[in-house]
Protein backbone atom coordinates (compact mmCIF):
# COMPACT_ATOMS: atom_id res chain seq x y z
CA UNK A 1 0.00 0.00 0.00
CA UNK A 2 1.50 3.16 -0.92
CA UNK A 3 1.33 5.98 1.86
CA UNK A 4 1.62 9.82 0.64
CA UNK A 5 3.42 8.52 -2.52
CA UNK A 6 6.28 7.41 -0.13
CA UNK A 7 6.67 3.60 0.18
CA UNK A 8 4.19 0.75 -0.22
CA UNK A 9 3.39 -0.55 3.16
CA UNK A 10 3.27 -3.86 3.83
CA UNK A 11 3.29 -6.26 6.98
CA UNK A 12 6.23 -6.47 9.35
CA UNK A 13 7.70 -3.48 7.69
CA UNK A 14 9.56 -0.85 10.41
CA UNK A 15 8.10 2.28 11.22
CA UNK A 16 8.06 5.35 13.10
CA UNK A 17 5.51 7.96 13.51
CA UNK A 18 3.28 10.25 16.14
CA UNK A 19 0.30 8.63 17.73
CA UNK A 20 -2.93 10.26 18.26
CA UNK A 21 -1.61 11.54 21.42
CA UNK A 22 1.54 12.67 20.00
CA UNK A 23 3.98 10.11 21.20
CA UNK A 24 7.29 8.78 19.50
CA UNK A 25 6.48 5.63 18.11
CA UNK A 26 8.72 2.92 16.57
CA UNK A 27 7.22 -0.58 15.44
CA UNK A 28 6.66 -3.06 13.19
CA UNK A 29 3.42 -3.41 11.01
CA UNK A 30 1.10 -6.27 12.26
CA UNK A 31 -1.49 -5.75 10.21
CA UNK A 32 -3.79 -3.22 7.95
CA UNK A 33 -7.46 -2.37 7.52
CA UNK A 34 -8.12 -0.93 4.39
CA UNK A 35 -11.73 0.06 5.28
CA UNK A 36 -10.13 2.13 8.42
CA UNK A 37 -6.78 3.29 6.56
CA UNK A 38 -5.24 1.63 9.70
CA UNK A 39 -2.50 -0.33 10.37
CA UNK A 40 -1.76 -1.77 13.24
CA UNK A 41 1.66 -1.55 15.36
CA UNK A 42 3.41 -3.50 17.52
CA UNK A 43 5.31 -0.89 19.77
CA UNK A 44 9.30 -1.53 20.42
CA UNK A 45 10.16 2.04 21.34
CA UNK A 46 8.23 5.12 22.25
CA UNK A 47 8.50 8.17 24.51
CA UNK A 48 5.88 6.28 26.69
CA UNK A 49 7.05 3.10 28.18
CA UNK A 50 3.85 1.68 28.84
CA UNK A 51 2.84 1.43 25.18
CA UNK A 52 5.88 -1.23 24.72
CA UNK A 53 5.26 -4.23 23.45
CA UNK A 54 1.34 -3.40 22.56
CA UNK A 55 -0.33 -3.00 19.37
CA UNK A 56 -1.68 0.03 19.08
CA UNK A 57 -3.84 1.26 15.66
CA UNK A 58 -2.67 4.21 13.93
CA UNK A 59 -3.93 5.51 10.55
CA UNK A 60 -1.80 5.23 7.52
CA UNK A 61 -0.64 9.17 7.41
CA UNK A 62 1.28 8.79 10.80
CA UNK A 63 3.45 6.06 9.97
CA UNK A 64 6.46 6.35 7.93
CA UNK A 65 8.73 3.47 6.88
CA UNK A 66 12.10 2.91 8.28
CA UNK A 67 14.38 1.91 4.98
CA UNK A 68 16.34 -1.33 6.04
CA UNK A 69 20.24 -1.36 6.17
CA UNK A 70 21.50 -3.69 3.24
CA UNK A 71 23.88 -4.96 6.28
CA UNK A 72 23.79 -5.08 10.26
CA UNK A 73 26.71 -5.98 12.18
CA UNK A 74 26.80 -8.67 15.26
CA UNK A 75 25.72 -6.55 17.47
CA UNK A 76 22.77 -4.67 15.59
CA UNK A 77 21.62 -8.50 14.99
CA UNK A 78 21.77 -9.44 18.64
CA UNK A 79 19.82 -6.28 19.78
CA UNK A 80 16.85 -7.64 17.02
CA UNK A 81 17.25 -11.01 18.30
CA UNK A 82 16.10 -9.95 21.81
CA UNK A 83 13.69 -8.22 20.54
CA UNK A 84 11.94 -10.65 18.41
CA UNK A 85 12.22 -12.48 21.67
CA UNK A 86 10.41 -10.24 23.25
CA UNK A 87 6.96 -10.01 20.98
CA UNK A 88 7.24 -13.59 20.22
CA UNK A 89 8.01 -12.88 16.43
CA UNK A 90 9.32 -16.86 15.68
CA UNK A 91 9.61 -16.44 12.11
CA UNK A 92 11.77 -13.19 12.57
CA UNK A 93 14.23 -14.64 15.50
CA UNK A 94 15.08 -17.65 12.91
CA UNK A 95 15.29 -15.47 10.24
CA UNK A 96 17.51 -13.02 12.47
CA UNK A 97 19.85 -16.00 14.06
CA UNK A 98 20.34 -17.46 10.62
CA UNK A 99 21.77 -14.00 9.63
CA UNK A 100 23.98 -13.94 13.11
CA UNK A 101 25.24 -17.37 12.28
CA UNK A 102 26.56 -16.83 8.97
CA UNK A 103 28.00 -13.49 9.55
CA UNK A 104 29.89 -15.72 12.21
CA UNK A 105 30.85 -18.16 10.16
CA UNK A 106 32.01 -16.08 7.79
CA UNK A 107 34.52 -14.82 10.70
CA UNK A 108 35.79 -18.17 11.54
Amino acid sequence: MTINNKAILKNNDWVKGISRHGEMIIGFVDSMSLEQEAVHVVVAESDNEELIGKTIPMHFTQVEVIPTAATKNAGELEFLIDLALATGDKDWFEELSAELNEKKQAVN
